[in-house]
């Protein structure tokens, strides 16, 4: 398997398919790189070069007991696309995987990245708190950790339900779906399951996302039981100067698998810049 070893000694798996200007992948938690294949074979498909790795802790990736943060996610990063001296490149973060994105811009800068997409991404910040009235209360992450150190299996059986929409009347619900989450989330250790739940609800990216300077494409479903639309894509509309944001209607956190043609015709139309289907500048 393709790995790579940090500064720190941590074992970095990743997947490097196709040829072409390079579009990065960054995953949600509790998944892996595996999340993106639908993206990731498409746009190969389409003359591009795909590259996304299992965050720290994640997938095959190593597990060591620190370093499940935002900082150290976007280091990881960055020592990926030096590695592989990745230049132009198109970044796409998912979930917590668009906090990694963020941070990395805002850590390492945009010299090495040409466009950005935040799908269904945590940023600016998920906790409830007075200067955030939309975010989600402390209690809900506290349920999460509590359900994670309990049971995690059963924990990521239940979750998958709301992910992908699949708990909504006259949803149709793959089975298939539900058990690669859980596989995902099983194949992530402990520690990174638990501690990944502080880095994508509690850290303020309100300053990472002035930061941004690429053309940038925000896309979430106003049915996203997971990360509430108004703390997370109306707010990123607005930090992020000159943003095109799509609200995909009634569609789940999980929407890269459920609509996952709809989202490989849009990450195909921006990465050419072109005109995204019913998009809307951010205000």
């Amino acid at each position: 398997m393709p790995m790579f070893t940090t500064r720190d000694g941590t074992d970095i798996y990743y997947k490097d398919w196709g040829a072409g200007q390079p579009v990065v992948f960054s995953h949600g938690w509790p998944l892996s790189s595996d999340a993106f294949e639908d993206q990731m074979f498409f746009l190969a498909s389409k003359g591009y070069r795909c590259v996304a790795h299992d965050r720290r802790g994640h997938g095959r990736s190593g597990q060591p007991f620190t370093g499940n943060d935002m900082n150290t996610y976007a280091d990881d990063l960055a020592e990926l696309v030096e590695k592989l001296n990745l230049k132009d490149a198109i970044h796409i973060g998912h979930s917590t995987g668009g906090g990694e994105v963020a941070r990395y811009i805002a850590r390492h800068g945009t010299k090495r990245v040409a466009k950005a997409v935040l799908i269904s991404s945590v940023p600016p910040l998920m906790l409830k708190t007075p200067a955030n009235p939309e975010g989600t209360p402390i209690k809900v992450f506290d349920d999460i950790r509590a359900g994670v150190h309990a049971d995690r299996s059963q924990f990521f059986k239940d979750l998958s339900m709301a992910f992908y929409g699949y708990n909504r009347p006259g949803a149709k619900v793959s089975e298939g779906v539900r058990d690669s989450f859980w596989l995902q989330g099983m194949l992530a250790g402990l520690p990174a399951a638990y501690e990944c739940i502080k880095a994508f609800s509690e850290t303020d990216q309100t300053e990472d996302l002035k930061k941004f300077d690429v053309p940038t494409l925000i896309i979430q479903g106003d049915d996203d039981q997971i990360v509430p639309i108004a703390a997370a894509a109306m707010q990123q509309g607005k930090l992020i100067k000159g943003a095109e944001l799509k609200v995909y209607k009634g569609a789940p956190h999980g929407l890269c698998t459920t609509l996952k043609d709809e989202i490989n015709a849009d990450l195909l139309a921006f990465i050419k810049g072109e005109r995204v289907s019913l998009g809307s500048k951010a205000a």
